[in-house]
């Protein structure tokens, strides 16, 4: 079992005045403790299940590239990136340029987005649910494509490119994650493009997912096998160690290999990472 830590709470006892040395300090200790990967939220407000909206929210790619030059081996990516915030060729830049500079530690997770409220606020488009699926589909082929050697037009029924030209070039094929257990279209896009899927494991193990991702893989003859299964659980002040080490365990019992865990309430962030390093060494 591998392990992520995904800051999803920048409400820190040291404030937001130091919220860049706490950030910092917090991921060299991630690095330090042996977790293999980190990654962000994709909001600009905090989310209600979280903390009030108004507590402090970063923007997810410029903190993805303050998280690279404090990070020397951890896997970098947003958990999911929501698909409706910005152009694929310029997200697809993004996450390569990122690539890049931390000598190939970044990759892409993105879903179709959910988040109406924070659209509303802050003027983003927010479409209908099939609109945005048709989104998230053209966005990762545009991706894909810009990310392999060929400079061909993209003619989408959304978006069109005249030319797909991407350098520098990744240093390593960013790993596309997809977001969201939606069994009709989301699990579908897993099966047909990424190379690993993200589920919810807050009520429990979702092992009915994977069946229906195994059923699509079936349909479009994928090994189900090279699908990377992740989860994402979330921790509090009254976690402990064992309580966390006994979710864990079912995960990887169901085939998940990797756990994303993310705290609510624990301004000290240290505590965060000792709590996942403690879980690490018993699982």
């Amino acid at each position: 079992m591998q392990f992520g830590l995904h800051i999803a709470d920048f409400t820190f006892d040291s404030g937001p005045a130091e919220l860049g040395p706490t950030l910092a300090r917090h991921v060299k200790h991630a690095e330090d403790a042996g977790i293999q990967r980190i990654t962000v939220m994709d909001h600009f407000w905090q989310l209600p299940g979280i903390g009030p909206v108004e507590h402090e929210m970063l923007e997810a790619y410029a903190t993805l590239g303050f998280l690279a030059a404090h990070t020397q081996k951890a896997m970098l990516h947003v958990l999911v990136t929501g698909v409706i915030y910005r152009h694929p060729a310029l997200l697809a830049k993004q996450v390569s340029t990122l690539n890049v500079l931390s000598g190939g530690r970044v990759g892409l997770g993105i879903g179709a987005g959910w988040n109406e409220q924070e659209c509303v606020g802050l003027g983003f488009p927010f479409s209908p649910v099939a609109q945005r699926f048709r989104e998230l589909e053209e966005t990762i082929q545009i991706c894909q494509q810009m990310w392999s050697d060929s400079e061909e037009p993209y003619d989408g029924a959304i978006w069109q490119l005249g030319r797909t030209l991407n350098s520098p070039q990744n240093v390593t094929k960013p790993m596309l994650m997809i977001g969201g257990g939606g069994e009709k279209k989301t699990l579908k896009l897993v099966a047909q493009y990424a190379d690993a899927c993200n589920l919810s494991a807050l009520a429990g193990v979702p092992t009915g997912k994977l069946d229906v991702l195994r059923a699509h893989c079936d349909d479009v003859g994928r090994d189900y096998d090279t699908v990377e299964k992740t989860a994402m659980i979330g921790v509090n002040p009254e976690s402990t160690v064992d309580g966390v080490a006994d979710q864990v365990r079912a995960l990887g019992e169901a085939g998940f290999t990797t756990t994303y865990v993310f705290s609510v309430g624990i301004r000290q962030p240290e505590k965060v990472v000792d709590l996942i390093a403690g879980v690490a060494a018993q699982v």
